[in-house]
């Protein structure tokens, strides 16, 4: 008889909580797009970025960020639905009629189980995926800079340490008309370009900060000793801005599990890029872990006896906890990243503490 309460309590519990999770995962995506509401408006206002592409980036950054949100809406769940338990006195009432705390557990650990290896998973493969993603997109979007830096009927100065004026530009395609510039790179000899024509072509490698400048139809003017005119059909100027001329290479974060296990034992790279490697590395597991350890600590939280008392809502207590976790966490990683620390130590301590204490709340509870 208390085995079939049991398997009803762990269906209801669990049943319970799976949707409150859902809630929780889709409340904070909507709080992490909210801090790249900026960022995004700038693509749409400045640079003109069509809303498709808007919508990739949102994919991409809310992807890059799951094995993140997937603990923390746990924990949400686990304390609303918990917390609720026991405010109904449902959880004494389970106790009364003969169910353990293994079984009153059972539904969050199975549940923070599933959740753990899907983390994984994509923690693994999917996020670094999506991560690459938006870091392709975003400088591809540099494409854009060049046009956009030149305003149509305006001397524009900051453009590659140029001075450039077209009476027209089409900052989507890049295309210029009648267009002026003056080159005074060299002091002793300035050079001025007139064309009827322009057209922006940037570096499919570097794009926004190596772009091939052709012209149409013009005249070059170098003053030197003398007056040169030269005139042409077509002419090619290289631009590059030299602070930013560099490939976006793949950062850790973007790097696959496999992919971090070969480089953080290379011993053929510098030590301090070793030391990232292997922090990321740990990082990966100690998330897709933290599944676990986040539903020990909302059970514990949840089914405190003073729990009734409180006015908190399970939203505002795993937002608290979640603040205390990553602040730990975060001083923990910059130790590691300082020498101070192993990254293996300092990575996983958080988990450690959190567990330690979330078993500490269960076992007062455990009867």
């Amino acid at each position: 008889m208390v085995f079939f309460r049991g398997k009803k309590a762990f269906q209801y519990i669990f049943f319970e909580t799976l949707p409150s999770f859902i809630l929780g995962l889709l409340v904070f995506v909507f709080i992490i797009l909210m801090f790249q509401v900026l960022r995004l408006t700038e693509f749409a206002l400045i640079h003109g970025v069509e809303w498709q592409t808007l919508a990739q980036i949102i994919i991409y950054i809310t992807i890059s960020m799951l094995p993140i949100l997937f603990p923390m809406s746990l924990l949400f769940s686990i304390l609303l639905t918990y917390g609720r338990l026991s405010q109904d006195s449902e959880i004494v009432a389970m106790k009364a009629s003969g169910l353990s705390m293994k079984t009153i557990l059972a539904p969050a650990l199975f549940l923070a189980l599933l959740i753990s290896i899907i983390s994984g998973q994509t923690s693994f493969e999917l996020a670094p995926w999506g991560n690459r993603q938006f870091e392709v997109l975003f400088t591809k979007l540099g494409n854009t800079k060049a046009a956009a830096t030149i305003k149509e009927g305006t001397f524009s100065e900051g453009f590659f340490d140029l001075v450039v004026y077209s009476n027209e530009v089409n900052s989507e395609t890049g295309e210029l008309k009648h267009v002026f510039i003056y080159n005074e790179r060299d002091a002793d000899s300035p050079i001025t370009i007139i064309a009827k024509k322009g057209e922006l072509i940037p570096d499919p490698l570097n794009p926004g900060h190596k772009v091939l400048l052709r012209l149409y139809d013009g005249t070059i003017h170098k003053r030197n000793e003398n007056h040169t005119k030269i005139k042409f059909e077509s002419s090619d100027l290289q631009l590059i801005e030299p602070v930013r001329n560099e490939f976006k290479e793949k950062s850790p974060q973007s790097m696959t599990l496999d992919d971090l296990r070969i480089l953080k034992d290379d011993m053929t790279i510098n030590e301090e890029d070793q030391r990232l490697y292997q922090v990321e590395f740990h990082k990966r597991w100690a998330i897709s872990v933290l599944c676990i350890v986040f539903a020990i600590v909302g059970v514990g939280l949840g089914i405190d006896n003073n729990r009734r008392e409180q006015k908190t809502s399970g939203f505002v207590l795993s937002i608290l906890v979640i603040i205390i976790y990553w602040i730990l966490y975060v001083t923990l990683e910059g130790f590691a990243r300082s020498k101070n620390l192993s990254p293996a130590l300092a990575i996983w301590l958080p988990n450690i503490l959190f567990g330690i204490y979330g078993l500490r709340l269960l076992k007062k509870q455990w009867k």
